[in-house]
C-alpha cells in the first residue's frame, strides 16, 4: 500500500519556520495502531490524517505518542494541502473532528483563517513540581486544558530553559508561558507538552484558543497579533468572536511523497 504525504510548515511565510506538519490523505481510515506508528515514525509534533466525507473532510491529529483532541497548526496545514494541492478552486473548507466539532478553514487576504472554539481560562493553582519544572515562576495561573503561566516581559518567557523530564511527570497536560509582547505583537507565547511527547512546540494554534480570550479581556480588544517565540517562531493574526476564536496564518509546503506500507 502507498499513501501520500506532505510536509507543511504552518504559521510562516518561509520554509524552516512555524511549525511543521506530516499531512495524510487517505481514501478510508487506517488501524489507529497504524496512523499512530506513522506519526511515531515522522516524529513531528503532529501528523493529521484526514478522509473525505461528501464535500468536506473529517480529520484527526496525532503526536508521536498519542493522538489529540485539537490541533491547530495540523489543521492549517492540512487546508493548505488541499487548497494548493488537492482542491486549488476551493476557497473555504470544513473539517469534522472527533472532540472539537467542525473547524472551518477559508482564504482571507493571503492567510488561512480557522474558526476554532474558545478555550477561556481561569485562575488555578500550580500543580506539584510545575514552576521549579518551567525554570522561572510565573506572575499569574491559570488553567483551561493547558495551565497558562502569566509572566512580566517577552525576555522572562524567551529566557526559560525548562527540565521538560521533570515537567513530564507534573500533572497537567500542557503549559503555555505567555507574556505582553513588542515590534507589533500584542503578546508573545512558548508551548511545553513533554506528557504528550512534545517537549516545544515551535507554533501552536491550539493554545491561541486560551491565549487570545486571555489577552483579548487583559488588552481590551478583540483583534491581536500575536508571536511564538520559540527557535524556529511562528506568526498568528488573531480575532475573539464570542464563544469562538479565528487564527490566520501563512503556511509552506516543504515536502511531497510516499508513505509505503
Amino acid at each position: 500500500m502507498r499513501l501520500p504525504i506532505y510536509q507543511v510548515d504552518a504559521f510562516t511565510e518561509k520554509l524552516f519556520g512555524g511549525n511543521p506538519a506530516a499531512i495524510c490523505p487517505l481514501e478510508a481510515w487506517l488501524p489507529d495502531a497504524t496512523m499512530q506508528a506513522i506519526a511515531a515514525e515522522n516524529n513531528l509534533s503532529e501528523t493529521a490524517f484526514f478522509v473525505r466525507e461528501g464535500g468536506n473532510y473529517a480529520l484527526r491529529w496525532f503526536t508521536p505518542t498519542v493522538e489529540v483532541d485539537l490541533c491547530g497548526h495540523a489543521t492549517l496545514a492540512s487546508a493548505h494541502v488541499i487548497f494548493r494541492c488537492l482542491e486549488p478552486q476551493r476557497q473555504s473548507v470544513t473539517f469534522r473532528t472527533q472532540r472539537a466539532g467542525n473547524l472551518t478553514v477559508e482564504r482571507r487576504e493571503g492567510e488561512l483563517v480557522m474558526d476554532f472554539p474558545a478555550r477561556p481560562a481561569s485562575p488555578a493553582q500550580a500543580p506539584g513540581g510545575l514552576i521549579c519544572a518551567l525554570g522561572g515562576a510565573p506572575r499569574e495561573m491559570l488553567r483551561a486544558r493547558d495551565h497558562l503561566a502569566v509572566y512580566g516581559s517577552a525576555a522572562e518567557v524567551a529566557a526559560l530553559k525548562p527540565d521538560f523530564t521533570a515537567l513530564a511527570r507534573v500533572d497537567c497536560f500542557a503549559v503555555i508561558a505567555t507574556a505582553p509582547g513588542a515590534n507589533g505583537a500584542d503578546f508573545v507565547s512558548r508551548f511545553f507538552a513533554p506528557s504528550q511527547g512534545i517537549d516545544e512546540d515551535p507554533a501552536t494554534g491550539s493554545s491561541h484558543c486560551t491565549l487570545v480570550p486571555y489577552w483579548a479581556n487583559r488588552l481590551g480588544k478583540s483583534e491581536l497579533q500575536a508571536r511564538q517565540i520559540s527557535p524556529r517562531g511562528g506568526a498568528f493574526s488573531c480575532t475573539l468572536a464570542g464563544d469562538r476564536v479565528r487564527i490566520g496564518g501563512r503556511a509552506v509546503l516543504y515536502l511531497e511523497g510516499q508513505i509505503t506500507l
